[in-house]
């Protein structure tokens, strides 16, 4: 039996929303697994957490950038994290996680960035060596990701920017199609800030990821079977709630943010109407979202606090 600490106890609380001893209840009877424990309070109707989503964990920052050229349009996006905020304030740290999305635009992987010339016989993994040494926290290019379309644009959206092109959140998005390139400019801007507010899992319902459907039909079978749902019914529900989990995670029939009435998919549609071209479709999107999937390391005091309200473990 894994020990069920307070500091298990607080993360399990900050990720679902549940007071302290539901969640000790949910970490006991999961052995002490949070992604188990989070589907168990989901099933029991109790959890209010993000259906997917890891928390915020780690300082540094998301860095866009794009360019065009006779092969069309590319966007590049990464995440260079750093220990503390104080130094993604840093306008060192700042200027580096732009030049490496730059670079970015032509290489394919956060491998590949890894290696590329910074400038001569100095590589981007070179560079990062040299800046934990001399601000002496550990840092790490982490994550790198590049949509082209040879006809239509690329558009790019940084939330929470603390400079220009760099921030908290990324978003790429591509248009591809024929049209003016102003306004699918601006049609992929506002796109991309739907999905820096919805996180969606997919773009298309066909590419969403069979393990997320089923996990979720799971955790839904059991919420109904826990409510007493009749036997009979069960799988007619979870099937309608399934629809409805697709539509809330698939970008291209979530409702547009900023006009509800329609989906995004319309909103293109529309749009490729209003600028008379019959081939404009949306043909990808990246969001990059600082620190998702890091472990936060809590320290000591609030977790003793956590404990003293607890009474224990």
């Amino acid at each position: 039996m894994a020990e069920i600490t307070a500091a298990l106890v607080k993360e399990l609380r900050e990720r679902s929303g549940v007071g302290m001893m539901d969640c000790k209840k949910a970490l006991v009877e999961n052995d002490g697994n949070i992604e188990a424990s989070i589907d168990w309070l989901r099933a029991k109707g109790l959890s209010k957490a993000a259906k997917k989503a890891d928390r915020v964990a780690a300082e540094g920052l998301v860095a866009v950038a794009s360019k065009e050229d006779g092969k069309g349009e590319v966007a590049a996006a990464i995440e260079f994290n750093a220990e503390t905020d104080f130094v993604a304030r840093n306008e060192l740290f700042q200027n580096a996680a732009k030049s490496f999305a730059q670079l970015g635009l032509d290489h394919h992987s956060v491998e590949a960035l890894h290696g590329a010339e910074l400038e001569a016989g100095k590589t981007v993994q070179d560079e990062v060596t040299n800046m934990i040494a001399t601000i002496g926290e550990n840092m790490q290019l982490r994550r790198a990701a590049r949509l082209s379309v040879s006809e239509g644009v690329v558009s790019t959206y940084v939330h929470n920017a603390v400079s220009p092109g760099v921030g908290r959140i990324g978003v790429l998005v591509a248009l591809e199609g024929e049209g003016d390139k102003t306004a699918l400019r601006e049609l992929g801007r506002k796109i991309a800030m739907h999905v820096a507010a919805t996180a969606p899992l997919s773009l298309n319902t066909d590419d969403l990821d069979p393990a997320a459907i089923e996990k979720e039909r799971t955790v839904l079978t059991e919420k109904a079977k826990e409510e007493g749902r009749p036997e009979a019914m069960i799988a007619k529900i979870v099937e309608g709630q399934i629809n409805k989990f697709q539509k809330d995670v698939v970008l291209s029939k979530q409702p547009f943010v900023m006009d509800p009435d329609v989906t995004i998919e319309q909103l293109v549609a529309n749009s490729a109407k209003e600028l008379g071209s019959s081939n404009l479709h949306l043909a990808g999107f990246v969001r990059l979202a600082l620190g998702e999937g890091v472990e936060k390391v809590e320290g000591p005091d609030f977790a003793s606090e956590v404990a003293s309200m607890m009474g224990g473990n």
